[in-house]
């Protein structure tokens, strides 16, 4: 029986390098797989599906499946996780020191919607009181000009939301002082080159992340993997086979992080750290399954439709494969 060929684009992680060097292969498939940049695998998959197996933005993923849009099944293996504390970037001559400070601010950001600025937004109502109402978002590339919403969104109209001129960028207007924040998942240029006046809302975001965590327990979910529906209906095996791959390539990596002989990384002390984050965060710190981050995946569902992005609420349910929750055991 021939093998089912399947292209499939996703970062190049060390959680996902067994797939592309072959270690963690998909049982009944030969895959010829292309890493990507996260933003070119999610433009490419959502604006025109090239991809048969993909990297996918989770709340591009949550707000396609309430629209009833979605063109790829998704599978429950979290390929990019992240805290989003670090990704508040201010003017430091305006007066803002802490999270309530933002009130009444501009704030940029490369677009609404973006799964990173869903759970910016949460945290800071959730966590300091600070509502969507209360900023004025600006839209816009975040270093070049031009960069548009990945889906039309139709806000509530409390929302002050506008977008930039079309010959500016997000970086140059923060450097500039004609936004008082960017709220971005990427560091705008003008902070790593040091400009005046720029710099972290939480200098020490490993403190506030960790003390977040220790708080809500949740690992902000950003990437989940999707497989063309199309695909599925016709193969319905497909997405546990695909599950069980990156469920070998995340524990090929983590065994990979414990290895004191040789270190996986160019950092040396890693495997301290590795150690570290298991005593605080659990064993399988990195962990996939829904069941496994049901609470973490519902608070994302929660803010998405609070914020007026998705029509309804969405159950974790809608997002992933049934088979994917109950896999075999032996």
């Amino acid at each position: 029986m021939a093998s089912l060929e399947l292209s499939l684009a996703v970062g190049n992680y060390d959680r996902t390098r067994a797939i592309f060097d072959g270690r963690a292969p998909i049982e009944g498939c030969d895959v010829r797989a292309v890493a990507l940049e996260p933003e070119e695998a999610f433009h490419r998959a959502f604006k025109f599906q090239e991809f048969d197996v993909t990297e996918l933005s989770l709340h591009s993923h949550v707000m396609t499946t309430a629209k009833g849009t979605a063109h790829y099944v998704g599978i429950p293996a979290f390929v990019s996780r992240l805290f989003r504390h670090s990704g508040i970037y201010i003017r430091t001559d305006r007066g803002i020191t802490r999270p309530q400070d933002l009130k009444g601010k501009t704030v940029g950001l490369p677009e609404y919607q973006i799964t990173a600025n869903v759970w910016i937004r949460g945290i800071l109502e959730d966590e300091y009181g600070l509502r969507p109402r209360d900023i004025k978002w600006r839209q816009g590339g975040e270093e070049e000009p031009g960069r548009d919403e990945r889906s039309p969104l139709t806000l509530p109209p409390e929302i002050d939301y506008q977008r930039i001129p079309s010959d500016r960028a997000l970086s140059g207007m923060l450097e500039a002082g004609e936004l008082d924040a960017v709220f971005a998942a990427r560091a705008p240029t003008c902070f790593l080159r040091g400009a005046p006046h720029v710099a972290r809302l939480f200098p020490d975001y490993r403190a506030a992340e960790e003390a977040y965590f220790r708080k809500t327990r949740n690992f902000p979910v950003m990437h989940l993997i999707g497989i063309r529906k199309s695909l599925v209906e016709r193969h319905p095996w497909l997405p546990v086979s695909v599950y069980k791959a990156f469920l070998k390539a995340k524990l090929l990596c983590m065994e990979e992080l414990g290895q004191i002989g040789h270190l996986a990384t160019s950092q040396p002390w890693s495997v301290f750290e590795h150690d570290r984050l298991r005593e605080l965060m659990g064993e399988d710190y990195w962990s996939y399954g829904a069941a496994e981050n049901r609470a973490t995946l519902e608070t994302l569902l929660r803010y998405s439709h609070s914020q007026g992005l998705s029509p309804r609420l969405v159950a974790v349910e809608e997002l992933f494969a049934a088979p994917t929750f109950d896999l075999s055991k032996i």
